[in-house]
């Protein structure tokens, strides 16, 4: 049958395209999905676009997360059922096709009755954001410092605050900034305007933060961070660094070995940890996502400060070329394939 997806053909270009999808043919493993919405990533997906991650080889199909009705499932899949609504790592196209048990792209789990579906699409950023909380040593009282507050960072600020930390957050971008206010985040910093270290002192009076969490990617903004971090204090990189970054390295370094830092630098990259459950590990990717739904469902963890686009795939170009510049505009974007 024809079937419609998106197609990155060169560099910063992306449009619908058709192409033959078999919907019959089902391995013992596989579930297909009829796709209702897709997120669209403002990290991975900008990457892609501009020639910036090695796996993705232009021209390809784009995507990161889908949520979309079970049509068809093989006979060893025992955990959806067909005609379920279910959160994916699927890619932006009509129809997709995925085997549960494959390590990074078989996330399959059924969204809440109570969850509207296009929240549930911001599932996997809000996994992401969840693997510094998994990955740190937050406990309750403690101060947590977020720097950067694109949609991960935001979602980072919630899940410390959750987690019955008091939350700093910093950006150079007030609109951003009110958003994080929005979704309750009392301390909230323009570090264009402040120095962060001076922030953090003036908050804590002087004691520092207990966990710094960067989700600005930014290793310019860890370097700086840093001396706000106390005694045995821990940071944590959930953004992806980029961009190169040139400093004196045995002065960073200093937070890690000396007092009065005694610093632990973790990496939160969300495969850390399983996808599947399995008896071995409290945590799974599969684990984190159904915990965010339910808390989606509860109104705990908020979606709709952040969603800020619904946009049919036939207008992609605009949504990409918004996401990149027009940062203030384009904050969530999903796109709806309901009517394509």
């Amino acid at each position: 049958m024809k079937a419609k997806q998106l197609l990155v053909s060169d560099l910063w270009k992306v449009g619908l395209n058709e192409t033959e999808y078999d919907t019959e043919r089902v391995d013992s493993h596989e579930v297909i999905i009829k796709t209702l919405y897709s997120h669209l990533s403002a990290g991975t997906e900008m990457a892609c676009l501009s020639g910036l991650e090695s796996w993705f080889s232009i021209p390809d199909v784009p995507g990161y997360t889908s949520i979309g009705k079970v049509i068809s499932k093989g006979d060893k899949v025992d955990k959806v059922n067909v005609g379920d609504t279910v959160f994916v790592y699927g890619t932006h196209s009509e129809y997709f096709k995925l085997d549960v048990t494959e390590r990074f792209h078989g996330v399959c789990v059924p969204v809440p009755e109570n969850v509207n579906p296009e929240h549930a699409a911001f599932s996997h950023m809000a996994g992401i954001a969840m693997t510094s909380i998994r990955t740190s040593d937050i406990e309750l009282g403690d101060y947590v410092l977020v720097t950067g507050q694109g949609a991960i960072g935001n979602l980072a600020a919630q899940f410390a605050k959750l987690q019955g930390a008091e939350v700093i957050v910093t950006d150079i971008d007030d609109f951003r900034l009110g958003l994080s206010k929005k979704c309750g985040i009392e301390y909230c910093v323009n570090s264009a305007n402040i120095n962060i270290v001076d922030a953090v002192n003036e908050i804590t009076s002087g004691k520092g933060v207990n966990t710094l969490i960067d989700a600005s990617g930014m290793s310019s903004v860890v370097a700086e961070a840093a001396d706000g971090v106390a005694l045995n204090g821990e940071i944590i990189l959930l953004g992806s660094p980029r961009a190169p970054f040139e400093t004196n390295l045995t002065a960073f370094i200093k937070h890690f070995h000396y007092f009065p830092f005694n610093h632990s630098l973790k990496g939160a990259l969300e495969f850390t940890y399983p996808t599947q459950e399995n008896e071995f590990n409290k945590h799974s990717i599969e684990r984190n996502a159904e915990i965010i739904m339910k808390l989606i469902g509860s109104g705990k963890l908020m979606i709709e400060p952040l969603y800020s686009h619904k946009i049919s795939p036939k207008l992609a170009q605009q949504a990409y070329e918004g996401l990149r510049d027009k940062k203030n505009e384009y904050i969530g974007v999903v796109f709806d394939w309901t009517n394509i």
